[in-house]
């Protein structure tokens, strides 16, 4: 039964990651750019990829640490939500619930995956 979560909790982080990095860069790109001549923010998408392969892979370090790192994103998001209007508010909401996503898949993966030795 506790493989069965694993998994479904490695599938779910994997499409939340996947889903934030598409996110961020048709937003930065495409979407709604925070200038009209672009900009460079959607570098932000670059630390989202140092992550992607050990998510994929299932490595339990990769994990831990990318919990960390998403909460960047999740602080982004947040205070985009709040500040931006239009279809730039709503994407920053969208980046929120990503970031809680892969957030809670993350620290749950972890904590089933540990080695429980006394």
């Amino acid at each position: 039964m506790q493989s069965s979560h694993v998994k479904w909790l490695q599938l779910s982080a994997s499409i939340s990651l996947v889903a934030l990095i598409i996110l961020c860069l048709s937003w930065e790109i495409f979407l709604a750019p925070l200038n009209e001549n672009g900009s460079l923010l959607f570098l932000k998408t670059l630390p989202l990829l140092a992550p992607l392969f050990g998510i994929l892979k299932g490595r339990r370090y990769t994990y831990q640490w990318a919990s960390m790192l998403i909460l960047l994103y999740f602080i982004e998001g947040a205070v985009r939500a709040w500040s931006d209007q239009g279809l730039s508010a709503q994407l920053a909401m969208i980046e929120t619930a990503l970031s809680v996503i892969f957030f809670g898949c993350a620290i749950f993966y972890a904590r089933l995956t540990r080695n429980v030795s006394l």
